[in-house]
């Protein structure tokens, strides 16, 4: 799937939520689900800067396409990076630098978000793009 489909189909699986409580709860369900990376990783070179909560994003290049994982300590952070993951991994470095993740907005959560959890997404987006971009010239 491109990544503007899979943004597609987040965005109507977050139209099913009628409250913001259920959507919550639903990223909270993403963080529990995330794969944990191995504690090795959770080092300051894999270290997201930023975030109020501590977050480690681990990139790997292979056949091409860069791929996440992640981990935070705080339960709503790690579905969000969860929400991440799942759009950005498996993809080109250019497509992940180039993404607009405008399911952001259309599922409403930069809205719905404390100033300082926007903030920390803000972070943890541009370390993974800064993350892929490093990989967009070894096609």
């Amino acid at each position: 799937m491109t990544i503007k489909e899979i943004e597609k189909e987040i965005i109507d699986e977050f139209l099913m939520f009628e409250e913001w409580d259920e959507k919550y709860e639903y990223i909270i369900e993403l963080g529990k689900k995330l794969s944990l990376i191995d504690r090795k990783f959770k080092t300051d070179n894999y270290k997201v800067t930023g975030c109020q909560s501590q977050v480690w994003v681990k990139p790997e290049f292979e056949n091409g396409v860069v791929t996440f994982q992640a981990d935070s300590d705080a339960i709503i952070t790690k579905g969000l990076i969860a929400l991440l993951i799942r759009v950005l991994s498996g993809h080109k470095p250019e497509e992940i630098a180039d993404a607009e993740l405008t399911f952001l907005n259309e599922i409403g959560l930069k809205e719905h978000l404390s100033p300082t959890r926007s903030n920390g997404l803000i972070s943890m987006i541009a370390r993974m793009k800064t993350e892929a971009k490093k990989y967009s010239s070894i096609n």
